[in-house]
Formats: C-alpha cells, structure tokens, sequence
C-alpha cells in the first residue's frame, strides 16, 4: 500500500486487533479444543437427533478419518461432499482436515451436468453423499453420469464421464439401507483398522496451516463455477475472528439453519463454534422458519444466523408470538443486503441486540467486513461494518486509485483470509487478485469518514436471491439451446422476500411460439431451481446502446415498473 492509502480522505481502512492470527491447521486445533472442552456439548442435530459432546465428536471424526486413510485418501487428495445439513456433514469436514484431505462443497440443489462439472474440476476421488434430498434423487442423478454405478466394487468404480472418481459413499435415510452396490456411511467407518489409525496419530506431523482444504464453488459469468480454494489458515482465522466480534464463549450455542455447503454454514456456523468451545445446533436439514424458531426455544440457542430472507420468514411466521426467544443475544446476517426494518426487527422482537452485519466473498474465507457490537445503531443497521482485524479494505475507481470517502468504487481486500486461487484455473485467478494480493470483488461500496462501508451495487451483473448467488450468463447459454429461443437476457429485479429476483426477456425465432411455464420446466432440469427465472417475458427487441451492447438496467426499470403497475 502507497503513503496515499494512509491519507484518510480517501478510500482505505486497515482492521486492527491485539489477537494474533492463529498459525495451526483445523485438525491441531480441534485437538486443542478438545482438551480444554471435552465435556461441553459440540454439536446437536434435533432432526437426527443426535447430540455429541466435543470428546465424542473427535472420537467420531477419527472413527472416519482412520476410514479415509484405509480408502487410500491421502494429504490432498479431493473429496466431494454432496448432501444437506447432517451430523454426516460436519464429520467429513473435520475428517478431512484431520488427514489435510481437501474437501469439495457441493450444492444440494446441483443438476447432473452441474455435478459432473464440480467432481471433474476439482478432481474429486471419493463422493460422500445423500440419496436424496426434497425433489433430488441422488443416487439417480449419478447413475446418469455413471450407469456403472450399482455394480461396481468400492473403491473401483470406473465412469467414463467421472474419470477421477472411484469411491462413492452414501449415507442412507434414518431407516432405509444403501442402494445395492453402494458402501453406506456405517459400513465406510467400519473399515479402520489399528494401522489406519496410527497412520491418523503421525499425519498431522506432514501438514501445514497453509495447505488448501477446501474448495467452494461459485458460479461464474461465462456458465462454469470457480472453485475457491481455501486453506487451514483463511477459514480457521476468519471463524475465530468471527467469534470474538461476535463475543461468542463456550457458554454459547449457535443456532445454524443456513446450508453447511456455504461458507456461511460451514466457516461461521461449524468452525466459529470450534474456534470457541462453544455448541452447534442444526433445527434441521434445510432452512424451516417454523423449526428454527421452535429450535431456539428448546436449546435456549443464545445465537442464531441468517440470510435476512430466513429472519423475515420467522418475524413473518404465525406462530413467531407464541415463542420465547429471550436466550438470543447475538448472530451474523450476511448474504443479502439486509432492509434497515429488519435488522431493526431482528434486535428488538428476536432479542438479538448484539446480531452482526457480515459482508464478503466466498474468495475471502467469508467475512472481510463487519459491524461491531460497539458501534453505533445506525451503523449496524445501514453499513457492513469495517475491515475485520488483519484485513485491509480500499475503494478504488476505473483507474485503480483510491477514491476520495464518499465517493462509490470497488470494494477490494487484502489479507490472510484471501484464497489461494481458484482451482486450476490461473487465468480467472489472475482476474480477480492483483498482483500485489487484492481481491477484487465486483460489488460497488461507498466507505465513510470512519472506514464503514456500505454496499451500493455491483460491478458484475449477479443476482443475489436469498443469499445465492447467481451469474444470468449461466442461464442464458442453458436458455440459448432451447429449439424455439434466439435470444435471451436474463437479469435481476428487486424482490422484498429474497431481495432480487430472476428476470428473462426472451426473443423468439421467427414464427415459433412457446409458453412462459413451458420455458420454466425445460430450465427445472437443467439448473438448480433458484437459478429458474421467476419473471419470463417474450419481447420483440431489447434495448441497446449504438454500438449493440444490451441495456440490462432499462430492461429492469421496465420490469420493475410494469410488475408495480396496477392490476
């Protein structure tokens, strides 16, 4: 950083803290916590119900890790997770970190071809997953890719679309059994022997705090995903400096209703717990504003996470008045900008007086941004906070200076939580952190005298609804192979649920003809479904500047308008 960026009429502001960054790797850690918390509760899973004291839970952990070895698993090697929040869930995560195993996140909403895509680039050997999940069948959707599936033998399943790929693990439904041919989640642990778990015992030893051990998928605007890849250091600092803004003890239990495959659900849910001793409590597989509530009350959860669409559905519930909810105090919301009503909301009607406004990218481990409980009301109801500690955060313009405070530009940071990169991908890397270690993140932020920032737009055309993030290229090429579409343009309109909705304005070839529900089945099953348009609309033109570059703002000033219209 020049000796402009310390003039502090511009753009810039450095987090500071007295804690040092911790130089350990996951597995170390846990060890550690362990010790010091072996008695306390780590982790509850009402929908399981299961309920592991953090002893028990490393006896669980190196009851899979010991198995990983013995499926041939080594430091480095890719597993694939697929599945929705499960006790199953959390021990992969930790498993892998015990063994330097790098784990792959992967949507629970992922179509065939997306799958494919995600085990592909990312190399994974091994998949974990469930058999299904809502309208998901899992298992079926593999065997698409890999018909060889249900006769193979483990460990040598042989998929000319999965090359990579030869262990598949499923962990079956409360009372059904796994699929012929397929090693449930039991029969994998069985498999340790005593060698398997001195191998587990001498591992750590090889491991470094800087190795990748995790990657996470995010779309990208050319239709494939990005793997981030996160090491020990990014995501176990960015939960323990999550966990002391957030003032959080071993006296705490953290309510978790986001998804484990975000780094929402996976660093500031599961980890931050670890980072404190402190318990993790899942109301159920997915997101239930009924459930979450009711979870609460029976744990006396003292904090709670969400996108803001989860706390709306909760203020909104029916039953929201019949809940005591007074053992809240504090909670990240992150994910979407948060409407001021409802963080107003969320601290008065929840009890919620200390929740956090959190902010950044998947690149950043999550969180370079967020609100303390210090500061003042209005800036933890209307910003994102400052640069969390050992983070720098600058605003530059076009040109790449500073801009003056006040002033809109891209918000950019730099630290130790930035990822190494995006797997095997140097090109799209290179695009996003400069060469001297800033992550360039797209979106449009304004700081303000004392280094708060608050999110303006985005440079990137992504749609955030409810907290995914959506790129409207991928859609489109999906659209752009439909027999009776020319043209699309797909976009986001504000939505007061999920804070921006999917819009499509099609054109149509010459004398063709199809109907908006008929488009929305043909996308059900090629994209996950938040990725389906809500909004469809054929249209003859688009608007375009002279030189034909599409006017994407004046289609959504035109949406928008003609949706508030009178009926």
């Amino acid at each position: 950083m020049t000796t402009s960026a310390m003039n502090p009429t511009l753009s810039y502001h450095r987090g500071t803290s007295d804690t040092p960054l911790l130089d350990q790797t996951i597995g170390d850690f846990l060890a550690h916590i362990v010790e010091r918390f072996g008695d306390r509760e780590a982790i509850v899973v009402c929908h399981q119900q299961q309920r592991l004291s953090y002893r028990e839970y490393l006896e669980r952990i190196d009851e899979l890790a010991a198995a990983l070895l013995h499926c041939g698993i080594q430091p480095g090697d890719r597993v694939g997770l697929w599945s929705p929040n499960n006790l199953e869930w959390s021990l992969v995560q930790f498993a892998t970190a015990r063994i330097g195993a790098i784990m792959v996140c992967l949507n629970p909403a992922y179509r065939p071809a997306e799958l494919e895509f995600a085990l592909n680039n990312a190399g994974c050997k091994m998949l974990i997953m469930a058999t299904r999940f809502k309208h998901s069948h899992y298992v079926d959707m593999l065997e698409e890719l890999a018909p060889q599936l249900e006769q193979h033998t483990f460990g040598e399943l042989r998929a000319p679309k999965l090359p990579d790929l030869t262990h598949v693990v499923v962990i079956p439904q409360q009372g059904e059994s796994a699929p012929t041919g397929l090693c449930d989640f039991n029969q994998l642990i069985s498999l340790a022997s005593d060698q398997d778990y001195n191998t587990l015992r001498t591992i750590g030893a090889r491991l470094s705090p800087n190795d990748a051990i995790n990657i996470q998928f995010t779309s990208g605007t050319t239709g494939n995903p990005k793997g981030a890849t996160l090491t020990h250091r990014n995501i176990l600092n960015n939960a323990n400096l999550v966990a002391q803004t957030m003032q959080l003890t071993e006296q705490d239990k953290l309510c978790i209703p986001v998804p484990l495959y975000h780094c929402f659900g996976m660093v500031l849910g599961n980890l931050v717990c670890l980072s404190q001793g402190a318990c993790a409590v899942f109301p159920n597989d997915a997101f239930d504003p009924l459930l979450t509530l009711q979870t609460v009350e029976a744990e006396q959860c003292t904090a709670l996470h969400g996108v803001p669409t989860m706390f709306i559905a909760q203020l909104e519930h029916e039953q929201f008045n019949q809940f005591d909810l007074s053992s809240l105090r504090t909670g990240v919301m992150a994910g979407a900008t948060c409407p001021e009503k409802v963080m107003r909301d969320v601290q008065t009607k929840m009890h919620m007086t200390d929740i956090l406004i959190g902010y950044g990218q998947t690149e950043c481990s999550p969180i370079n941004h967020i609100t303390e409980v210090s500061a003042p009301l209005i800036k933890r109801v209307t910003t994102v906070g400052r640069a969390i500690a050992h983070t720098e955060v600058k605003i530059i313009d076009e040109s790449g200076e500073l801009t003056p405070r006040g002033v809109p530009g891209e918000v950019c940071a730099r630290g130790y939580s930035v990822m190494q990169g995006y797997w095997q991908d140097d090109a799209k890397t290179q695009a996003t952190i400069d060469a001297q270690g800033w992550l360039h993140s797209g979106d449009l932020g304004v700081m303000d005298d004392e280094g708060y920032v608050t999110i303006v737009g985005r440079i990137k055309d992504m749609i955030i609804r409810g907290g995914e993030n959506i790129y409207p290229r991928e859609i489109e090429e999906v659209l752009y192979h439909h027999p009776d579409i020319q043209d699309a343009a797909v976009f986001g309109i504000q939505d007061e649920k999920y804070g921006e909705e999917v819009c499509a304005w099609l054109q149509l070839k010459p004398e063709h003809y199809v109907e908006e529900q008929a488009i929305k089945a043909y996308l059900q099953d090629k994209l996950s479904y938040f990725k389906v348009p809500k909004h469809i609309r054929i249209v003859d033109a688009y608007p375009m500047t002279v030189t034909g570059k599409l006017q994407k703002f004046k289609m959504r000033e035109a949406m928008e308008k003609s949706l508030n219209e009178p009926a």
